[in-house]
Formats: C-alpha cells, structure tokens, sequence
C-alpha cells in the first residue's frame, strides 16, 4: 500500500514526460545489475565517475549488450579516489557530460528490477542527479545481493555472524574475480552472485 502511493507521488513529481516509460508495468523477466565508480562514499559530496550495468534475462548475463559510461569531471579527481578506482583525469578523455550520461542510462535500465551489491549507495548517486534533471527518484524495484546472499545463508549458520563482503560472498559461491573497482567488472561479478544465488537450493556451511 505505501509503496504503491510512494509510487504514485513520484509519478506526479515527473517533470519530464520523455521518461514516462520508467513507471511502465513490466512482465520482462531482465533484471539490471549495476555499479557505478565515484570520488568518495557520501553522496550528498561526491561525484559520479562512471556506471557499469549488464542486463539479466533468465539465465543468461548478457555482456554483448552491456553499458559502460564515463562521465565528465569538473574538478581534478584526488589522489585517494584514484587509488581505489584508478580511473585518472587522463582516462576520461572519451568521457560524456553527466546529464547524457544519466539518459542513456534510464534508456537502458527502462522500467527492469535493478540489482546490485550496496546498492542503497548506487541509487542514491543516480538519485542525486535525477531529483533536480527530472523531479523524481528511480522508482524501479530493488534488490540487494547481500540481502539475498544473508537470507540464504543464515539457514546454515543461525547462531553466526555472517560475512557479506563482496570477495567473502564471490569465495563462497566458487564465482570468479574479474579486475575489482572497475563499474562493468564489477557489476558483471555481482549478476553472477546474483543468478547463482537465485538457483542455488542451500548454501555451504562453513
């Protein structure tokens, strides 16, 4: 119930109609994984670098069809982001402004379920571009690959803790390591935590 009226509200608030198809009902069975790559953790400071996404549907990852978005930078990108992302100013010589970026984004995730691993984190950076460009927040449904990975998990291990870092989940599922902090890598990684986790019966104990 309130999920429908938060729905509805956001609907109201869409200032430009070109994007209507985000609050389409969909019978698709694609679902959206996706990472984006940024100069800090706080949203509310922080700049979006770029965004990896691959589309799901049934049990194929499809990387021929996948997207990989560099974004302008105002400002210089510090030392102590680079060291994490290691994406340089000198890379982004192919990037697009942020408001193409954010589109051709919106074009390809359409109204599909998006997934992800923080992806609290990653919806709040394209909320932070979106609010102001169109009035609204991502209304697409959501779910958390770390949420599905603790639900299943804790079956085996009720009375534990449970170690949801993402090289910890990748370990235990026997999923390979692609090149880290790279946002297609990454979110090619967790579409695979993602389908191994929604046709696996039970989890290993440890």
């Amino acid at each position: 119930m309130f999920g429908s009226l938060k729905r509805k509200w956001n609907r109201k608030h869409l200032t430009d109609e070109r994007f209507a198809f985000l609050f389409d009902e969909t019978a698709s069975d694609e679902v959206v994984v996706f990472d984006c790559e940024t100069t800090g953790l706080n949203p509310k400071k922080d700049a979006l670098i770029s965004i990896g996404a691959v589309k799901i549907k049934g049990n194929k990852i499809l990387t021929n069809e996948s997207l990989h978005l560099y974004i302008e930078q105002k400002e210089q990108i510090s030392a102590k982001s680079i060291t994490i992302h290691q994406i340089r100013h000198c890379d982004l010589e192919n990037a697009i402004p942020l408001e193409e970026a954010i589109e051709t984004f919106l074009h390809y995730i359409g109204n599909r379920t998006l997934a992800g691993y923080f992806l609290e984190f990653d919806v709040a950076m394209i909320n932070k571009y979106i609010k102001p460009m169109l009035g609204i927040t991502l209304p697409n449904k959501q779910e958390e690959v770390s949420a599905i990975y603790y639900d299943k998990k804790i079956a085996t291990i009720p009375q534990g803790n449970i170690d949801l870092r993402f090289d910890t989940i990748l370990d235990d599922l026997d999923l390979p390591r692609l090149q880290a902090h790279d946002a297609l890598n990454d979110a090619v990684m967790t579409a695979m935590i993602y389908l191994k986790l929604k046709h696996v019966g039970r989890l290993k104990r440890i």
